[in-house]
C-alpha cells in the first residue's frame, strides 16, 4: 500500500521514534534483556521503576515484534505528512502517556487474577494511530482472493493484527490502551487536538530529529512554501486545467492529500493524470523533487 514519498521525507518525528526504536531494541536484545523490560504491577506500582516504564515504550521483546512494529510506524508517518511534525508529536505525546495511564489501571485490575507482565514496545503509539487510518485514510483499490475482498488497506490491520495477538494477553492489553487513546484524541479530549509546541520548543526537537535535506521543520510555514513550489511546478509543466477530464473525486483527492500532499496540488495532478491515482502521485513526487 502506497504511504506516500518513499523514506522520511517531511516525517522527521517518526524518523527519530523508529531509529530510537531500532537502536534500544538492539542494545537490550544484544544484552539479552529486551524481553524483560515489560511493566508489571511490582514494577510500576510497588518498586516505582521509572526507568523501566521509558524503556519499555520504544523496546521491543522479540524479533517478529520489531519487522511488524517498525513496518507500522513507518507506514503511519503518512499521519505526520498530513497534520505536520508539530502537532504530530503532540500526537505521539499524548498517545504515549494516557496509554500508560490506562495500562496502569489494566496491571491494578488485574493483579489479583494473575502476575501479568505487559510486552515492551510503542504499542501505544501503533495502536492509537490505527483510529485515524480507520476514519481518515479512503480505501484506493480493492481485490479478490479465494472470494474475498479485501481493499488496500486490508494488509495495514493484517499487520496490526498479528502485533496485537504476538503475545496473547500481554500484547492484546497495551493493544487496546493504544486504541483507547487514541480514541480520546479523535474526540478531542482535554481540546488536545489544538494544542501545538511553542516555537523554540519545537525549534529544539527538530534540530534533535536527524534532518535531512528533503525533511521539513516543525514549523507549518515551509510546508506552505514546499506545497506552493510543487504547485506551481505541476502548473508550469502539465497546465493547469485539463478540459476534457471530469473533476476529481474527493476520495481520490482525500487519498493524495492523506499522503502529504496539499489539496491543490493533489487536484492538479489528478486532472493532468485523468484521475489515475498512481500516476498523480509520480507527477506530485516529481514535482517535490524539483
Amino acid at each position: 500500500m502506497n504511504g506516500g514519498p518513499s523514506g522520511f521525507h517531511n516525517a522527521p518525528v517518526t524518523r527519530s521514534f523508529v531509529i530510537a526504536c531500532a537502536l534500544l531494541t538492539l542494545i537490550f536484545g544484544v544484552r539479552g534483556r529486551s524481553a524483560k523490560l515489560g511493566l508489571s504491577y511490582e514494577d510500576v506500582i510497588q518498586k516505582l521503576r521509572f526507568w523501566k516504564v521509558i524503556a519499555s515504550i520504544f523496546t521491543f521483546s522479540s524479533t517478529p515484534e520489531l519487522i511488524f512494529g517498525l513496518y507500522l510506524l513507518y507506514y503511519f508517518r503518512l499521519f505526520e505528512r498530513q497534520i505536520g511534525s508539530n502537532k504530530y508529536s503532540v500526537f505521539v505525546l499524548f498517545s504515549l502517556l494516557a496509554s500508560l495511564l490506562f495500562e496502569i489501571l489494566a496491571l491494578m485490575i488485574l493483579r489479583d487474577q494473575t502476575s501479568i507482565v505487559l510486552v515492551s514496545g510503542p504499542y501505544s503509539l501503533i495502536f492509537s494511530s490505527f483510529i485515524p487510518f480507520y476514519f481518515d485514510i479512503p480505501v484506493s483499490s480493492r481485490l479478490r482472493i479465494f472470494g474475498i475482498s479485501f481493499s488496500d488497506k486490508s494488509f495495514i490491520y493484517m499487520a496490526g493484527l498479528q502485533l496485537l495477538l504476538s503475545s496473547w494477553k500481554r500484547s492484546l492489553v497495551p493493544g487496546i490502551c493504544g486504541i483507547f487513546s487514541g480514541s480520546l484524541y479523535r474526540l478531542n479530549a482535554f481540546g488536545v487536538r489544538s494544542i501545538k509546541f511553542p516555537h523554540i520548543i519545537a525549534q529544539f526537537f527538530s534540530r534533535l530529529s536527524w534532518s535531512t535535506p528533503g525533511s521539513l521543520p516543525l514549523r507549518g510555514d515551509n510546508v506552505t512554501s514546499v506545497s506552493a513550489h510543487a504547485n506551481r511546478h505541476l502548473e508550469r509543466n502539465f497546465g493547469s486545467s485539463v478540459s476534457s477530464v471530469p473533476e476529481p473525486t474527493e476520495s481520490s483527492v482525500a487519498t493524495l492529500v492523506s499522503m502529504g500532499f496539499d489539496d491543490n496540488s493533489a487536484r492538479l495532478a489528478l486532472v493532468r493524470a485523468r484521475n489515475d491515482i498512481n500516476v498523480a502521485t509520480n507527477f506530485l513526487i516529481e514535482a517535490q523533487s524539483h
